[in-house]
């Protein structure tokens, strides 16, 4: 059994402060027993925890594991720091709900999700000044290029393991960096293509394409002068069915956001034939400015510079042009104008490569809940288009299910973490793994956890009595449950022959 280091403190969490009050920063919004002191750092290593990338994801786990005392370096590829979330500005969340509509979010992410629903932390500069309090004290060098993995065999596991990573600063010097864990939290794979050649299977397996292939990335559309009370007003005196006539399947218009819209957007027509239009994913960033999530542009591989620069210009005309649809097409958006630009895409999916347990479609929709579990997810297996199928796929709607450990391990590695995106998931799973709320909850448990063990085991050592042990922690210290949680299995009557079809990305239609 581990020897846990636990603190004393209350396990309830503090009652949630007026929108007058105060508000804490990302780094102080901790619901467990606080920052720790520095754990002692081995003579031969650099860090406990080298984090190549920046997306929000993985900086859960570096702001978790640096409060349990363990020191963090995180290396970015990119010019700048945040990711799909800063740089991409795809601020529009999506909260993974279960059937009750009980939110899932828990940790800090849920509040995150707390002061985005009530409108604090909605804009660009809200949500930077949250991810710069999230990451406050934790060193970023941005710019890097990763030029060497030097790898030899862990003793203890029998597994490969990283004993040193060597890269280029954007100046252009050569640094070699030591540590106890390596953790891929890039769009793009930075590290794990060069550990692994056991790519998962992608959407190009739901979509019958022959090739690997991706879901499209989009580019965030933002406006101004949105009149969002008469849109909300006009739409909604319409009843429902009216609604879905004139708009689209499921329209719907609250104060803060609005799904549907899918006559709107299949009426509009593009430049070109790598970019599409869907329904609209609006959100109220209040004071008449909103963001859209809706235009996809497909064939846009991240490693390729080149093609996500093109996409981002291509994106940016057809902002413009998208414009001139809403304003005939959406009440209250007559006087609407362009707000800006990100300079950067949100890319949905990319290559991921097999880890010590890779989640299926039918885990997922049959509400599995595993021994090492690091976070309860949930969300539709909602499967986003490519260029030969454009409105893409729903394959199911879960409850709740768990997302192990072993999930979020590089398999045949001893010390190679994998973040956000890069979650081992099958395709039909990732469709709903892949949401930032699911990841984000597993980065903070496995950063704890991390903390928790440092010196006593390795993470590829933990069974259910440690599992256990550390689940216990986690509810008595930070109130994250992820153990004792039942879920409803929607595929309960499912035959062997459609549970494969739902593992294989077809869709089961159930008389």
């Amino acid at each position: 059994m581990l020897l846990l280091f636990v603190w004393g403190c209350s396990s309830e969490s503090e009652p949630e402060k007026g929108n007058d009050d105060p508000k804490p920063t990302a780094s102080e919004q901790v619901t467990g027993p606080g920052k720790k002191e520095p754990k002692e750092l081995a003579a031969d290593k650099d860090a406990h925890i080298v984090i190549i990338g920046s997306e929000i994801e993985g900086m859960y786990l570096a702001r978790a594991a640096k409060d349990e005392g363990l020191n963090v370096l995180v290396l970015d590829p990119r010019e700048h720091p945040g990711g799909q979330v800063i740089q991409g500005q795809m601020l529009f969340l999506d909260e993974p709900t279960d059937d009750a509509q009980k939110t899932l979010t828990q940790g800090r992410v849920k509040q995150l999700f707390d002061r985005f629903k009530k409108g604090e932390i909605r804009t660009l500069e809200q949500f930077t000044a949250y991810y710069n309090d999230l990451i406050d004290g934790i060193p970023i060098e941005s710019g890097i290029e990763i030029t060497d993995v030097k790898k030899e065999n862990d003793e203890a596991t029998g597994r490969t393991k990283i004993s040193e990573l060597t890269y280029k600063t954007a100046g252009g010097e050569t640094k070699t960096v030591a540590a106890n864990y390596f953790v891929e939290n890039t769009d793009f794979t930075a590290l794990t293509h060069l550990l692994s050649d056991k790519r998962i299977p992608g959407v190009e397996t739901i979509f019958n394409q022959s090739e690997p292939d991706y879901m499209a990335s989009s580019i965030m559309m933002k406006f101004k002068g949105v009149d969002w009370d008469k849109f909300h007003k006009e739409v909604n005196k319409l009843s429902q069915a009216e609604r879905d006539e004139k708009y689209g399947s499921t329209t719907n218009v609250t104060n803060t956001f609005t799904w549907g819209f899918g006559n709107v957007g299949g009426s509009y027509t593009a430049t070109r034939d790598d970019i599409f239009l869907r329904g609209l994913n609006i959100l109220n960033q209040l004071n008449g400015e909103t963001l859209i999530n809706a235009l996809l542009i497909y064939d846009v591989v991240p490693t390729d510079a080149a093609r996500v620069a093109e996409a981002v210009e291509l994106g940016k005309k057809e902002t413009d042009l998208v414009l001139e649809h809403l304003r005939k097409e959406l009440p209250g958006w007559e006087n609407a104008e362009v707000n800006g630009y990100p300079e950067y895409l949100y890319i949905r999916d990319f290559d991921r490569y097999e880890t010590d347990y890779v989640l299926t479609g039918t885990d997922v929709m049959g509400a599995e809940m595993f021994w090492d579990n690091v976070s309860i997810g949930g969300y539709p297996l909602d499967n986003q288009g490519t260029k030969t199928s454009v409105w893409g796929i729903s394959l199911g709607n879960p409850d709740k299910y768990g997302m192990p450990l072993r999930s979020f391990i590089l398999k045949d590695y001893a010390n190679v973490i994998v973040a956000g995106k890069n979650v081992g998931a099958s395709a039909a799973a990732y469709g709903s793994a892949r949401i930032q709320p699911n990841t984000s909850l597993a980065g903070e448990v496995i950063g704890i956890i991390l903390g928790q063990i440092e010196g006593e085991k390795q993470l590829t050592q933990l069974d259910e009595a440690d599992m256990k042990e550390l689940h216990a922690y986690l509810k008595k210290q930070y109130n994250i449950v992820v153990s004792g949680v039942k879920g409803k299995n929607k595929i309960a009557d499912y035959t062997e022959e459609e549970r494969a079809q739902l593992n294989s990305g077809k869709k089961v239609e159930k008389k």
